[in-house]
């Protein structure tokens, strides 16, 4: 097992045994070097991040930086668009003529490229100079494209913040969102049928397996929430649930504008709900992620980037067994630490 430890990135990064990276490689067609595992908790990436983690790490921040950060499939999508609507009063106009992936640089997303991966895209795209042009954007790397982005900057990551700039928090501003991880699970294993740079090609149950044993892009799950809900009195950090967004939408778009230092009234509250809502969400092109459709990055089908936005649709994927099984997992790894979810309150003590 290699590991490296660059003098500018304070943790050890060491290859996954290669043996465990091949049986993974049969399920994640995406990847096709393998993978590596970072610092004392063991995150987990693809090959490629070692050479992004110190660039991310040691990357400057400015003062007007928004970072939207959460593990994957929590409300990600739908956050950022909050935020950005709260931090650039309203503007619609601007959030429908700029994609969200444009307005939000993907802070890591070139590290789930793999080369090869990407000049099959190239190959595909060749005939089209516009779509050349917007693959070389979309998998440039996060940090060059920030660096020349100009303030204020909206960045997107589902780094955990240990992985993060250790300046951030003294300098620019996070809304970190977080949920239930069931729900997570079965939101992240269908982007991941659906996102050739993963292309996952198991079952449910096989990924939720995966998922538990920390063997998939940003695991450990609960140590990535941990981090965050640490820091949730740091007045340059927002801690939201997603069960929040769902349940009270207007509340959490007022806990916002408080942290951003903006002020709305009922009205235009009410009419920023009505452009967050998952029906009117669903079908707003530039949320939907649907250049990476266009570039074929992501597979055209039946499903699309944004799904059912539901609180507590797990239900309906999980049999006895995985339900069990996640009962017990949760519990062990919420012991040690006050982080409960909004609605777990009542079955987990």
């Amino acid at each position: 097992m290699e590991s490296n430890k660059d003098n500018s990135f304070p943790f050890k990064i060491e290859d996954v045994p290669k043996e465990q990276a091949e049986e993974l490689m049969k399920y994640f067609h995406g990847e096709l070097t393998g993978f590596v595992k970072v610092g004392p908790k063991g995150y987990f990436f693809p090959h490629r991040y070692k050479q992004e983690a110190a660039d991310i790490y040691n990357m400057p921040v400015r003062s007007t930086d928004v970072f939207i950060n959460s593990y994957p499939r929590s409300g990600t999508t739908w956050t950022q668009e909050l935020v950005w609507m709260v931090a650039n009063d309203l503007d619609y106009a601007k959030s429908n003529e700029i994609p969200l992936a444009e307005r939000y640089p993907f802070l890591e997303f070139c590290m789930c490229v793999h080369p090869v991966m990407k000049e099959r895209f190239k190959a595909e795209n060749s005939h089209d100079e516009r779509k050349s042009k917007l693959l070389e954007i979309v998998t440039q790397r996060g940090t060059v494209q920030l660096a020349s982005t100009p303030s204020p900057r909206f960045v997107k990551t589902h780094l955990p913040m240990s992985l993060l700039p250790p300046t951030l928090l003294d300098t620019g501003r996070v809304v970190y969102v977080a949920r239930d991880p069931r729900d997570v699970v079965v939101s992240f294993y269908h982007l991941n049928k659906l996102m050739r740079t993963q292309g996952y090609v198991g079952d449910l149950k096989t990924f939720w397996n995966f998922f538990i044993r920390d063997l998939h892009h940003w695991t450990p799950y609960f140590e990535h929430l941990k981090e965050a809900w640490e820091k949730r009195h740091h007045p340059r950090l927002l801690f939201l649930f997603y069960e929040e967004l769902a349940k009270d939408l207007p509340a959490a778009i007022r806990r916002v504008a408080k942290f951003l230092g903006k002020e709305y009234s009922a009205e235009e509250i009410a009419g920023l709900c009505d452009h967050l809502s998952i029906d009117n969400f669903k079908n707003n092109r530039s949320v939907n992620q649907d250049d990476m459709k266009d570039l074929g990055i992501s597979v055209s089908g039946e499903n699309s980037f944004i799904r059912k936005g539901k609180a507590g649709g797990w239900r309906d994927h999980f049999d006895e067994e995985m339900t069990l099984q996640a009962e017990q997992w949760m519990a062990d790894n919420l012991r040690d630490t006050d982080l409960r979810f909004p609605h777990l309150n009542n079955e987990l003590k």
